[in-house]
C-alpha cells in the first residue's frame, strides 16, 4: 500500500522539490524520511515549498542549459591516455570511468565520473569509444586512444611488417610450383615401390 510524501529536495528518478509522490512505505520509512529528503504532505508544507520549487526549477533550467552547451562542445572529442603496459600491450590495471573523467576535466570538460558510460573494461592499448551521458536525453560519444608509456616491440614489428609483406608473398608463390612438382615425384616413386 503506497504512501504519499512531499519531497524536500530533488531525488533522482523520483521527483523534484515540492512534488507529492507515492512511494512504498519501506522506502519512505528507511530512506526518505531519515535522510530528510521527504516529509508527510500537509497543505501548509505544499504552499511553503511552492516558492522553493520555482527557484529549484529555475536552477535546474540553468544546469540543463550548461549541460547542453557542454555536450555541444564535446561532440567528436577524442582523448589520449598513456598507461604502463607489458610487452604484449596489456595494461597493468585497467582504464576506468574515473580515469576518463579525470582526463576530460584536465582537457576542460567538467564531467563527473558517473556520467561516463564504459561498455567494457579497457585492458589493452588501442582505440575505443565511450558514451558520456549527462542526462537521460543528453548523450554523446567520445573516442579514447590508450597509448603505451614506452615503445613496444609488437608495435615496431607491426610497423615494419607491411614493408616486408610483398617480399614474403612473392617467395611462397615461387616455391609453390616447386613444391607441387616435388609432391608429384614422391607420389610416383611411392607407387613404383609398391609394385
Amino acid at each position: 500500500m503506497p504512501m504519499n510524501v512531499i519531497l524536500l529536495e530533488r531525488v533522482p528518478k523520483l521527483g523534484q522539490m515540492g512534488d507529492v509522490v507515492k512511494v512504498k512505505p519501506g522506502f519512505a520509512r528507511n530512506y526518505l524520511l531519515p535522510h530528510g529528503f521527504a516529509e508527510a504532505p500537509t497543505p501548509e508544507k505544499i504552499e511553503a515549498l511552492k516558492d522553493a520549487r520555482a527557484a529549484a526549477q529555475a536552477e535546474l533550467a540553468k544546469v540543463r542549459a550548461a549541460r547542453e552547451a557542454l555536450m555541444a562542445r564535446m561532440e567528436g572529442v577524442g582523448i589520449k591516455l598513456i598507461r604502463s603496459v607489458n610487452d604484449q600491450g596489456v595494461l597493468y590495471g585497467a582504464v576506468t570511468q574515473r580515469d576518463i573523467a579525470d582526463q576530460l576535466v584536465a582537457d576542460g570538460f567538467g564531467v563527473e565520473f558517473r556520467a561516463v558510460r564504459l561498455q567494457q573494461t579497457i585492458r589493452r592499448i588501442g582505440h575505443y569509444s565511450c558514451t558520456i551521458q549527462l542526462d537521460r536525453d543528453l548523450k554523446t560519444d567520445i573516442s579514447i586512444d590508450v597509448l603505451p608509456d614506452r615503445t613496444l616491440e609488437i608495435l615496431t614489428a607491426a610497423a615494419d611488417a607491411p614493408a616486408e609483406e610483398p617480399e614474403a608473398e612473392e617467395a611462397p608463390a615461387a616455391e609453390a610450383p616447386a613444391a607441387e612438382a616435388e609432391a608429384k615425384a614422391e607420389g610416383k616413386k611411392g607407387k613404383k615401390a609398391k609394385a
